[in-house]
């Protein structure tokens, strides 16, 4: 596949999240490095939608840690149970935040941040990494997003 996307903005969510998704698996198909595959997924969610930040954390022992991302500079490591990142990979389940001030133990790698998603990367029945999408928007994510987002996730599971 070449390395552009063909995106229609004209379609809902839902429906655009149906053309990109076969996309990105064209993408990674047959690319053997996780980082290269985690760094073109997140900057296919970010053009694709506009979010203000998409990348991965990935479980390092006790922490997860910084991994591909686009956006402004974010937090390098973070603590299971801590914020909505480390909140997910405890529980093993997607956090949809409509507002993330309203999230206790929240970070705020950015104070632009509004609203966010985590969908934990499930292998084997263990999170080994997260996918954390920030909106400078309220209330940005919806089901669209959170089924789109596991589906993708559970492609991102065969790469580690």
């Amino acid at each position: 596949m070449a390395e552009t996307l063909a995106l229609d903005t004209t379609l809902t969510k839902a429906e655009q999240y149906r053309q990109l998704l076969p996309q990105i698996e064209a993408l990674t198909t047959g690319e053997p490095d996780l980082v290269a595959n985690l760094a073109n997924t997140a900057a296919a969610l970010r053009q694709a939608f506009g979010f203000f930040w998409v990348g991965f954390y990935l479980v390092k022992g006790e922490e997860l840690v910084l991994g591909p991302f686009q956006g402004p500079i974010a937090c390098t490591r973070i603590r299971q149970g801590k914020g909505v990142c480390g909140a997910s990979w405890a529980r093993a389940h997607t956090i949809l935040v409509p507002d993330v001030e309203a999230f206790p133990g929240h970070i705020a790698c950015s104070s632009d941040s509004k609203s966010e998603i985590v969908v934990p990367i499930l292998k084997n029945g263990l999170v080994v990494a997260v996918l954390d999408v920030d909106s400078d928007q309220l209330n940005d994510f919806d089901q669209d997003d959170q089924t789109a987002l596991e589906q993708l996730m559970q492609l991102a599971a065969t790469w580690f």
